[in-house]
């Protein structure tokens, strides 16, 4: 039997989704997250499903992939998951998980080419899907997986004129997919996402972001911070008694301002308004 021990974030892989129509920029953004967590693109394997889309973004790093081709069954994703753990690479990204449920030897299409009862067959399906799950959130690696999503189109006004502008519903994936990943971004056509799952609090009432490397490496940094150190640092961040002070200590300590920027903004807060309250009473306005 196993024995209980300490929590510890540095025992975390992370496991993100992006969702977004097509031209969205779930591949590009994919790979932007990926290296931030990894802190190089050689650490990073791609499994394509997208008929080697991947490739076209070579020039941003040496990533390797591994171009996936039907059947898209669960155990195929597994095993490709598997090589990539034990080829040592930090980072999968797995481009697009959709084609697991509904492409080409998916579950969907098995499904439909099954026999008898229905629902007795789903009862044979899910738990060939559910292993696939399994072996994403158990993967010792930070995983990203990209998603379709359906696509419908809305009717914008733009300089007078009604333009239609392709907007993104659903992920194509099981309706269940989204609470295995820890964060899950939804991105539109003008490459920008919306965080609509948070489970480290680094984006909760955020507005609208653009994926990049600095958010890869924002959430790198929160994984490697341990439960210990931010006690540590909050003490730090409040014996500052200067903007110099709290500078200095930043710039030892660049994952603070990520990983607990609600308590560096609220210090930043407090010294502008000691020394507002200092100028006030030597400044200008009360000069002796």
């Amino acid at each position: 039997m196993k024995k209980f021990v300490k929590a510890n974030r540095q025992q975390c892989s992370m496991k993100l989704s992006l969702q977004g129509p097509s031209g969205s920029g779930k591949t590009i953004g994919a790979l932007k997250l990926a290296k931030g967590l990894a802190g190089s693109l050689d650490q990073v394997a791609v499994i394509d499903t997208e008929n080697g889309s991947s490739h076209l973004y070579a020039h941003m790093g040496d990533f390797s992939v591994f171009s996936m081709e039907a059947p898209y069954t669960p155990e195929m994703f597994m095993q490709a998951i598997d090589t990539a753990v034990h080829e040592g690479f930090k980072c999968i990204i797995i481009d697009s998980l959709s084609h697991e449920w509904f492409g080409t030897g998916g579950i969907l299409d098995i499904h439909s080419s099954m026999v008898g009862n229905s629902f007795a067959n789903w009862s044979k399906l899910t738990p060939r899907h559910n292993a696939l799950i399994n072996s994403i959130v158990k993967a010792p690696v930070h995983i990203i997986a990209t998603f379709r999503s359906k696509t419908d189109y809305v009717i914008q006004q733009v300089n007078g004129k009604s333009v239609p502008e392709k907007v993104g519903l659903k992920a194509i994936a099981r309706e269940d997919s989204e609470y295995e990943f820890t964060v899950a971004f939804e991105l539109n056509r003008n490459y920008v996402a919306n965080v609509t799952k948070d489970r480290t609090g680094m984006f909760v009432n955020q507005p609208e972001l653009r994926i990049t490397e600095a958010i890869g490496a924002q959430i790198a940094s929160w994984c490697l911070l341990s439960d210990k150190k931010p006690g540590a640092e909050k003490e730090a961040i409040q014996a500052c008694t200067s903007m110099e002070q709290l500078d200095e200590l930043l710039a030892d300590n660049p994952e603070v301002r990520d990983v607990l920027r609600e308590e560096v903004n609220t210090k930043i807060d407090d010294l502008l308004m000691v020394q507002q309250f200092k100028f006030q009473q030597n400044g200008h306005y009360h000069a002796k």
